[in-house]
């Protein structure tokens, strides 16, 4: 019971293809977890640890599939993390809520400061101590994303002198880049889309992040390319 007694509950996403498989059946998932919350309620010490406020605050962020994603036309919003949250709150019968932020590092205040109650995050060892983690539930690889136009062919000419890799602000992967790049430079990015700027307006010549994002910033910046590799 040691974790529940933890403010935070965040779902790793360092995942099994078979948690994700779950995912993409949500409704199938949600049957399922309606039919066990029935079946075995949860109890008030876990609604009151995992929902202290009575509801199930879950933190997002824009322009992630493992987050939030927003259809620019019907405005519905669509994400790993959503699906979870709904689906979480569903079987502890509390009501869901929604709170959006610019990018992760945002989220990981408000969980310290109690102010959301889980999340979908990296797994890593800095976070290991700070919060209650579940068991890895996706599998997520890390890569690069260079603009149209750029020389840039391979993941090991990333680490070049002159280069700038740009991340997320308060991402896992600034520390992880700042230990293994010995040439390039790390450029901070305030949010994924601001990111997206800065490829097209070439202030910075790739950038760095988990596959599935880099595959949708690519979607906004026609001719860019998701390096091969990992």
């Amino acid at each position: 019971m040691k974790a529940m007694n933890r403010h935070s509950l965040l779902v790793a996403s360092a995942i099994t293809a078979l948690g994700l498989a779950a995912i993409r059946g949500g409704a199938i998932a949600q049957q399922g977890t309606a039919s066990e919350q029935k079946a075995n309620p949860a109890t008030a010490e876990v609604r009151q640890a995992l929902a202290p406020a009575g509801r199930l605050r879950v933190g997002v962020y824009p322009d992630s599939p493992y987050s939030m994603i927003r259809d620019p036309v019907s405005g519905e919003v669509k994400g790993i993390a959503i699906e979870l949250g709904q689906a979480l709150a569903l079987r502890l019968g509390v009501p869901y809520e929604q709170v959006e932020f610019r990018r992760p590092a945002e989220i990981y205040e408000a969980l310290k400061a109690g102010q959301v109650d889980m999340t979908v995050a990296n797994a890593t060892p800095a976070r290991a101590d700070e919060f209650a983690w579940s068991p890895p539930v996706l599998l997520v690889e890390l890569g690069f994303l260079v603009p149209s136009g750029s020389p840039i062919a391979a993941i090991g000419e990333i680490d070049r002198p002159g280069l700038r890799v740009g991340v997320t602000q308060g991402g896992s992967m600034n520390s992880a880049l700042a230990h293994d790049l010995k040439s390039a430079s790390v450029v901070p990015a305030a949010t994924l889309k601001a990111g997206i700027e800065m490829l097209a307006k070439h202030k910075i010549d790739a950038y760095a992040t988990n596959k599935a994002n880099l595959f949708e910033m690519s979607d906004a910046l026609p001719g860019s390319r998701v390096l091969d590799g990992r």
